[in-house]
């Protein structure tokens, strides 16, 4: 190859390096803005193929898709002057790419630092004017939403960042605070046994006095239905015996007779010393009793 093909060859790869240096493509997921001897000539490029002078412009892409930065964990105080570690995070996203650029100069970590003063401030705000049952469940969404709208307000305007959510994610008690806390709860809980011990205790003891109260009403009032009863019985037996010995005077002695020896020699141990000439033998010489 000669001197003119060598430099003809040269000069075409020059061109091409010179196109291909002058092409430039922004991501779908992202948006561009062009420097040139750094200043900003153009901002918010939309995804595509775009050109650029090689050397003299310089383009720097931003992701506009949805981030989320994790915030340490902070301590703060409510109302009541009581500590509380909170862990919390953000989700954010490029809103505006010239005005992103012009407050931070591209930089995403300035963002998140931003972001993350303005977000601890609005925390301690808003842990400041609530009692801890709220910020731990009371109205721990409201707070959120009004933070994440005061912090959104705020980055849309200086920063171009739009604010989606800020979430807390634990809230906790320090060390010292938490043992503190778990006596007072583990106190509260026995104090609260204590008390409905006591009330089951005068309960039972109601229930038991009223069970012995019904006891000794029913065994009273069974023992006088029983009394007269026997009562009744008993009347109704001499009645039946007093029309017995007036019908036949004669078969109710021996049959009174005859009860009173199965009872009086009910045991072949017994042993009796009696006139035989008593009455009490009467029968026992003479069947048919006496004449």
């Amino acid at each position: 190859m000669g001197p003119k093909g060598v430099v003809g060859l040269a000069g075409a790869l020059i061109v091409v390096l010179l196109v291909l240096s002058s092409v430039y493509i922004i991501p779908e997921t992202h948006r561009g803005v062009m420097l040139r001897f750094g200043e900003l000539v153009e901002t918010d490029i939309q995804a595509g193929i775009h050109f650029k002078v090689p050397v003299i412009d310089q383009v720097r892409e931003f992701d506009i898709r949805v981030l989320t930065m994790d915030l340490p964990s902070r301590q703060y105080l409510t109302v009541e002057k009581k500590p509380l570690d909170v862990d919390s995070y953000i989700a954010w996203k490029i809103l505006n790419v010239d005005q992103f650029y012009r407050a931070t100069g591209g930089d995403e970590f300035r963002a998140q630092s931003l972001l993350l003063s303005r977000v601890d401030n609005g925390l301690r705000d808003e842990f400041g004017i609530r009692t801890m049952h709220e910020v731990v469940s009371g109205q721990r969404d409201e707070l959120m939403h009004t933070l994440r709208d005061r912090v959104n307000e705020t980055s849309v305007k200086e920063f171009g960042i739009e604010v989606l959510d800020v979430r807390v994610k634990a809230i906790e008690f320090p060390g010292q605070v938490s043992e503190n806390v778990y006596r007072r709860m583990a106190t509260e809980r026995e104090k609260l046994a204590q008390e409905f011990r006591s009330r089951g205790k005068e309960l039972a003891e109601g229930i038991r006095a009223d069970a012995d109260r019904q006891r000794t009403v029913i065994l009273a009032e069974a023992f006088a239905e029983s009394e007269e009863t026997r009562g009744e019985g008993d009347g109704q037996a001499a009645e039946i015996y007093a029309n017995a010995y007036g019908s036949n005077a004669e078969f109710y002695s021996f049959y009174r007779s005859l009860e009173a020896y199965r009872n009086t020699f009910s045991s072949k141990d017994d042993i009796m010393v009696i006139d035989s000439e008593s009455d009490f033998m009467k029968f026992l010489k003479d069947p048919q009793g006496p004449r």
